[in-house]
């Protein structure tokens, strides 16, 4: 039998069962994320929170990272399978300087206490529930596809919703046991898994036999 050329390949490959579903939970995180980082960061502004605005901005890293998935998959010839791996590698690295820096600055203000945000509280708590749900769903979907770029961005959704518990428990430890340093410590644990990840994509290659 005759191989197909190049571009009857990509068709094929496009048209995938996997390209529909991995683009459906890109749109649905995107959505997501947007209105996260929104809320967060207004929920921040209004109770002056330095964790809910440090979650808002790790949702805007996560926006950027799931962008990048979404157009991968939407038009593959526009860019690579290791190009969006590397992007969303460096977006991990992005995300774990922030949550150093928002560490530090944490250690350095003992003395910061938020006010009390019911909205932040209950953006933490949804965060909380479906992030971990859009991490699961990426990471069965990156293995059946063989997508490392697909693999980080499900970190990323992971790592939100490890950040919303952390943000919750450091808030409750901040209000009833005056622990400060709770929040910063809990971030800190994250972030060998955070590099861990992010190296790994960084050292994506292209697949030249399957299109990538």
């Amino acid at each position: 039998m005759k191989l197909l050329n190049p571009q009857i390949q990509h068709v094929e490959q496009s048209s995938s069962p996997y390209q529909k579903q991995v683009l459906t939970l890109q749109l649905i995180t995107i959505s997501w994320m947007g209105v996260e980082a929104a809320v967060a960061i207004l929920a921040a502004l209004r109770s002056h929170s330095v964790v809910l605005l440090g979650f808002g901005a790790d949702s805007g890293i996560e926006l950027l990272s799931a962008m990048v998935v979404y157009v991968r998959f939407k038009n593959a010839s526009r860019i690579s399978e290791a190009i969006a791996a590397r992007i969303t590698g460096l977006l991990l690295f992005a995300l774990a300087a922030f949550i150093l820096a928002g560490s530090v600055l944490a250690f350095a203000n003992p003395a910061f206490r938020p006010e009390p945000s019911y909205v932040g509280i209950a953006l933490l708590i949804a965060a909380a529930i479906i992030m971990p749900w859009l991490s699961r769903q990426k990471r069965m979907l990156a293995a059946q596809a063989g997508s490392a770029s697909l693999k980080a961005d499900a970190v990323q959704s992971a790592m939100c919703g490890y950040l919303a518990w952390i943000a919750l428990i450091g808030l409750v430890a901040n209000v009833l046991f005056k622990a400060s340093w709770a929040d910063p410590l809990a971030a800190l644990l994250l972030l060998p898994i955070v590099l861990k990840e992010g190296w790994e994509a960084l050292q994506t290659r292209s697949c030249p036999d399957c299109g990538l």
